[in-house]
């Protein structure tokens, strides 16, 4: 269970960006700062394809995640809700979708 002291993995990555991926789909990376908090963002528990589907109501079977321990990253990919420059698209360079997840508490513990 989290509150409200564990911290967010925007307090625990050097940087969680989101970008296009071609006008149908959205990346988003979680930098992370070391391998103590790589574990956490590369956890199952925390970062898996219904957390994402939840966050960002598409379906967890489109939802893919690249782990990549060498670099202490995470990568995310899905397709985007209403393609890119589209009539209902509130974020053309998809920019601002990083924040449901960089707001994201682990549920694990703090790394130490």
């Amino acid at each position: 269970m989290t509150d409200q002291s564990t911290p967010t993995f925007g307090d625990l990555a050097l940087e969680v960006r989101s970008k296009n991926a071609g006008p149908f789909w959205v990346t988003m990376e979680l930098f992370m700062r070391d391998e103590a908090g790589y574990a956490l963002a590369a956890a199952p528990e925390n970062v898996n394809e219904d957390v994402i589907a939840a966050l960002y109501a598409v379906r967890a079977e489109d939802v893919q995640i690249f782990r990549i321990p060498a670099l202490n990253v995470v990568k995310i990919s899905f397709p985007r809700p209403v393609s890119q420059a589209g009539l209902h698209d509130r974020d053309v360079h998809a920019g601002q979708h990083h924040v449901p997840l960089a707001a994201l508490r682990p549920v694990s513990p703090e790394p130490v």
